[in-house]
């Protein structure tokens, strides 16, 4: 690991998802397809070739009623970082065309859509199912060309795609805090649409690594065992993959907590 990587300034952004606050609306989900220029099909009802960055899914606790209950999950690309925060996440190692990067400065997981050659190795490595192929060349009906983001550039056809903690306000950040004689941004400069568009206000974004944001605060990451919450409400899914994402999710719910760190009875055999 590079000495860069110690530095105690090293930012990793992450997001933290309240599931007792989501409602399933799906705010989060067009957001991210208008701030990002996601590509659609004028027929969207086969979800085998479709894509969506962020997508949410409905969780029950397979009770009858009326001990019936629900929650929505909104899974975005979780970034992870591979075991003890110097590994790879596992679609980096995989990729052969290094078209997908690890970002050691900012722990966001990169995909560079001009070297990506399609072989989808990396959508085989993603136990998340959070990168999408795009079988389609775009294509935007009547005047849409005029509403896309120009800071965003439309995917081709043949490649993967993911979301990328819209890493492009990043830049326009950084870009404004340097105009302005400034090494670094402020918490509120950077933020993902889905983190804005979200009406109940269940997600949170920030650098997990800065005690003063507001991620840090929910979930309190452990640097060394890999950022696991020490907030007993915070999980991650598939912890025992020990991916070490960057998508921490909060429930007061315990059925909602196993089912989504996939829970397993005989905890004891499982690997620390």
């Amino acid at each position: 690991m590079n000495k860069e990587h110690k530095d105690t300034k090293t930012k990793k952004f992450g997001m933290v998802i309240d599931l007792d606050l989501c409602t399933g609306c799906g705010a989060c989900m067009v957001a991210c397809m208008a701030e990002n220029n996601v590509p659609f099909k004028e027929d969207e009802s086969n979800k085998l070739d479709s894509i969506t960055w962020m997508r949410v899914y409905k969780l029950t606790n397979g009770k009858s009623f009326p001990d019936t209950d629900i929650c929505y999950i909104p899974r975005p690309c979780q970034h992870c970082g591979g075991i003890g925060d110097h590994g790879h996440s596992p679609c980096v190692s995989v990729c052969p065309a290094t078209a997908t990067d690890y970002d050691h400065e900012t722990g966001i997981v990169s995909q560079i859509y001009t070297r990506c050659f399609g072989c989808r190795y990396c959508m085989a490595a993603c136990p998340y199912h959070a990168r999408y192929f795009n079988w389609w060349d775009p294509v935007w009906p009547g005047d849409m060309k005029e509403s896309l983001s120009p800071n965003v550039s439309p995917r081709m056809r043949g490649v993967v795609e993911k979301c990328s903690f819209c890493f492009h306000r990043y830049q326009q950040a950084k870009d404004r805090a340097y105009a302005n004689g400034r090494r670094e941004i402020e918490e509120n400069e950077y933020q993902t649409a889905c983190t804005q568009a979200c009406p109940a206000g269940a997600i949170t974004f920030g650098d997990l690594n800065n005690p003063e944001h507001q991620v840090h605060k929910l979930v309190n990451p452990d640097p060394k065992h890999c950022g696991r919450p020490k907030n007993p409400k915070a999980f991650r899914l598939l912890e025992r993959l020990q991916t070490n994402p960057k998508v921490y999710y909060i429930s007061s719910r315990e059925w909602v907590r196993r089912a989504g760190d996939n829970y397993i009875k005989n905890e004891s055999k499982q690997i620390a």
